[in-house]
């Protein structure tokens, strides 16, 4: 009673945490609090799609090359492009072509169905974001650099996310891999992947003896953890974090030291 509540935020959260252990909060109640809690100071960099793993659809497509984009994909929203990644002309739905798919249409114009490209710079808060994202009924956004270059695209389930935790629908299969070639190069690799997955991907005997995943092993060599954009090296293989939030690593772009096939 004399003690007063907690002075700070990180006293909050701790008294949280000491709530849960006293089953006073269940693990997911607990997660839940500290990430709306972590919201209001993470930014849109942090946990945006980069635009390397954007999907994007060019302008002058036509109804049936769209079409074969969108259903390989199974995403529902596309950012549609102009010259460039850069030159974004609005946000296809895929269910607004749903009328189209079937019948003859030659005058078909991308242009007649996308919607307004919302932009949003790169340390957009995502509490701020959120809020416009219920108010103008948009679920997707365009991060841009501080030059006004595309940096990639977050989605109202990105933010939400964040808060709940991942949120998987009936598009989300394990069965596509957590391992991504991008260009002769590098690859994309999931932190929840296997460490058994990864050492046969690419040849390594790394331990899973004390980690389960290869976002475990890459965090441990870090020491803390990173932000978007930092890098590590294991056993030659460079590891830059694509995505990371306040509490995970999520996404890894991976450059190995030899040409793998």
């Amino acid at each position: 009673m004399f003690a007063g509540g907690p002075a700070d935020r990180q006293a909050l959260i701790d008294s949280l945490r000491a709530a849960a252990d006293r089953d006073l909060l269940t693990t997911d109640e607990l997660n839940i609090v500290i990430g709306a809690l972590h919201v209001s100071d993470m930014q849109a960099r942090d946990i945006m799609i980069p635009v390397a793993q954007v999907v994007t659809l060019d302008v002058t497509l036509s109804l049936d090359a769209l079409l074969a984009i969108i259903v390989g994909s199974r995403h529902s929203r596309f950012p549609v492009i102009g010259d460039d990644i850069d030159d974004v002309r609005g946000i296809l739905h895929a269910k607004d072509l749903l009328g189209l798919a079937q019948g003859d249409h030659a005058d078909f114009d991308i242009k007649d169905c996308i919607r307004h490209a919302i932009k949003i710079p790169e340390s957009k808060r995502l509490n701020v974001l959120l809020q416009e994202f219920r108010v103008n009924r948009n679920h997707m956004a365009v991060v841009v650099d501080e030059y006004g270059n595309t940096a990639g695209v977050v989605t109202i389930e990105n933010v939400l996310e964040q808060i709940v935790g991942e949120i998987e629908d009936e598009y989300d299969s394990p069965d596509e891999g957590h391992i991504k070639r991008i260009d002769p190069r590098s690859f994309t690799v999931k932190a929840i992947t296997p460490i058994e997955e990864f050492n046969e991907r690419f040849g390594t005997d790394l331990s899973d003896e004390e980690f389960d995943t290869i976002g475990g092993i890459v965090l441990n060599r870090f020491g803390h953890l990173p932000r978007r954009d930092e890098t590590v090296a294991i056993m030659g293989f460079e590891f830059k974090v694509l995505s990371a939030d306040g509490r995970r690593i999520r996404l890894l772009q991976l450059t190995p030291p030899i040409d793998i096939a």
